[in-house]
């Protein structure tokens, strides 16, 4: 994500090299080349070759928004050179609009466009372009014979009102790097790959990871999935994966039964340096069929696992919904200019609350850890409004008054679900719940049929019970707070207080260290309350940390620091360097993880002991 600007000529050698031809797609296609081998100055040349047009004028768009993120980044200003040319290779003219369109005269003549892309991840800073961070598995990498993250919003723009069309996609690329995607390569050579896309959404849709390991693959079914890992030092690959992810999509498949809608799913996973100019947003970005996760390179292997069936569960749970089921808002999403539809709570509040549920309906967690989870949503729920109608907040997420509450569609959407789920339990005795309703929804509308924003709650109605109504106009409609004790307790569980593992360098979201800017050293924070652990290890307010198990940490490497302690064990021995009073000193002990008590629930009640069993086991 440098912005290197080179200069005319040699921009102008670049991209008339990268071209075949200068005439008009004889397809009624939109044709797209994109150059991974001639790298200029971090920078990717692209050409798009578009059928004839027969208009006088036309305009190129790349995204301001697209789904998943719900907010305006603006990937236009990501471009370099914008120049449209005609069959004889004279250039058109061209006015920028905005930072994200280009309005192209004399149209009837246009036989393509090329520009330059810049990536993102290393200016996440927001410094460079001025504006806010692009979240990372949403953003993209460019690095010269190593590695490129291709999510295809951010190199690939459309035409106005040629959506619709298919995308033929090349890439010219190092012999020495693979990709891994969902979408077919229909070259497979050395040093090209090339995939068809039925319309710009499906493009967009398919994130595409170079990397030089060779992606792996295996089966889950009759599903193939395609596994591809980058770390840039080395230090993890897809086999330490693998076992896991296997595990766990094994797990869906029987968790979803009859919902099948997809033969081919990518798991793109990009281990960012922490150290270095690099990705720092860390979680995945939804798509239908596959997923981009960013996660930091420093986190032992057991944790970063954890984070992965956390994570790569809930996208891949996007296959029911909004894959199988959507509005058409979602259908036919326009990038620059959206409408939102109502349903934020069906598409990633089911999904959270499918990613959750089937770990504990499939015995990879206990119903205890899964109560906790919910419990940790409840509290985490209460930061936001809880009057704001889900549906309202949903269609306007875009809004200043409603974007800061989009992190409650994990929270709230998710209980929304469990509630739901609840709800048509108890109503059909057991036999049936929210998972039966998605099946029967996926199979009423499917990946090409949209449905009507507004007509949802009629058609689940009419797929459930009429109490049904009550909730999604109370709850999700309206303005009522979820009394979420109530739907517990027709399951058996109540309110109770537990105890959770917390960190032994937070207190809830408090610090117990800070750092000096101008020293970059870690300190303990002074005359606040220590934990135990710290107590028992002899650490004092003020306690300058050098090292930790003969690992030196400062400014530089705190969030290595901060990471590794997740990963300690009880009772592990453990040595802390610190500066005290200008004297060096070792403290010797043993690892005590501090527990925090907070609210959560538990199943009391054996009179519901077999509707709590239909609710978690299906």
């Amino acid at each position: 994500m440098k912005n290197y600007f080179a200069s005319f000529y040699l921009t102008s050698l670049l991209l008339f090299s990268v071209s075949f031809s200068f005439g008009q797609s004889k397809t009624n296609e939109i044709q797209v080349t994109m150059d991974l081998v001639n790298i200029n100055k971090d920078r990717v040349a692209v050409t798009v070759t578009p059928p004839k047009i027969n208009t006088n004028e036309t305009t190129f768009y790349v995204p301001k928004i697209i789904p998943g993120t719900y907010s305006e980044d603006n990937y236009g200003r990501y471009l370099d050179n914008f120049k449209a040319y005609d069959a004889k290779g004279k250039e058109l003219p061209v006015a920028k609009m905005d930072e994200n369109s280009w309005v192209i005269k004399d149209a009837k003549k246009l036989a393509k466009v090329t520009y330059l892309v810049n990536d993102t991840y290393d200016s996440e800073t927001g410094t460079e372009f001025g504006q806010g961070d692009i979240f990372s598995p949403a953003g993209t990498n460019i690095e010269e014979g190593v590695n490129f993250v291709i999510n295809n919003h951010a190199f690939v723009g459309y035409f106005k009102d040629l959506k619709e069309l298919p995308y033929r996609l090349s890439v010219t690329k190092p012999e020495n790097l693979h990709g891994a995607t969902a979408m077919d390569n229909l070259d497979k050579s050395a040093t090209k790959d090339v995939f068809l896309a039925s319309r710009y959404a499906e493009l967009v849709d398919n994130p595409i990871l170079y990397t030089k390991s060779q992606f792996k693959t295996f089966m889950v079914d009759d599903m193939e999935i395609i596994l591809s890992v980058y770390s840039p030092n080395n230090r993890y690959s897809e086999v330490d994966f693998k076992e896991a992810m296997e595990t766990m999509m094994i797990a869906q498949k029987r968790f979803l039964g009859p919902i099948d809608n997809t033969k081919r799913y990518a798991i793109l996973l990009y281990l960012s340096d922490f150290e270095k100019e690099d990705a720092k947003g860390f979680g995945a970005l939804e798509h239908n069929t596959s997923t981009v996760v960013v996660m930091p390179e420093a986190m032992p292997i057991e944790e970063l696992i954890k984070s992965m069936v956390d994570v790569v569960s809930h996208e891949f749970f996007h296959i029911v919904t909004p894959l199988s089921v959507h509005s058409k808002e979602i259908h036919y999403f326009d990038f620059n200019t959206p409408k939102m539809s109502q349903h934020l709570w069906m598409y990633e509040g089911i999904t959270e609350y499918f990613a959750n549920l089937f770990q504990v309906n499939q015995d990879l967690i206990s119903d205890t850890e899964f109560f906790e989870r919910i419990a940790t949503k409840v509290n985490n729920s209460k930061r936001f409004d809880d009057t704001m109608p889900f549906t309202k907040m949903s269609a306007e997420i875009l809004s200043k008054q409603y974007k800061d509450a989009y992190l409650n569609v994990y929270e709230k959407g998710a209980l929304i679900a469990m509630c739901l789920d609840i709800q048509i339990r108890e109503s059909s005795n057991g036999e049936s719940g929210i998972l039966d309703l998605m099946q029967k929804l996926s199979k009423e509308y499917g990946n090409t049929k949209p449905f009507e924003d507004h007509e949802l709650f009629d058609k689940i109605v009419s797929l459930t019970y009429p109490e049904i109504r009550t909730f999604l106009e109370t709850y999700v409609s309206g303005s009522t707070p979820i009394p979420y004790e109530t739907y517990f307790e027709k399951m058996g569980v109540t309110k109770s207080k537990i105890q959770v593992p917390g960190n032994v360098f937070l207190k809830g979201q408090s610090p117990y260290i800070t750092v000096n800017p101008n020293t970059k050293e870690i300190i303990i924070i002074p005359g606040i309350e220590l934990n135990p652990f710290m107590k028992e290890l002899g650490l004092q307010g003020g306690d300058i940390i050098l090292a930790v198990d003969n690992t030196a940490y400062n400014l530089d490497n705190i969030y290595d620091m901060l990471v590794g302690s997740m990963s300690w064990k009880e009772n592990d021995l453990i040595v802390f360097k610190v500066k005290r009073n200008d004297k060096e000193m070792d403290l010797k002990g043993t690892v005590k993880i501090p527990y925090e008590e907070m609210d959560g629930y538990q199943a009391t009640d054996a009179s519901k002991k077999e509707l709590l069993e239909a609710w978690l086991r299906g």
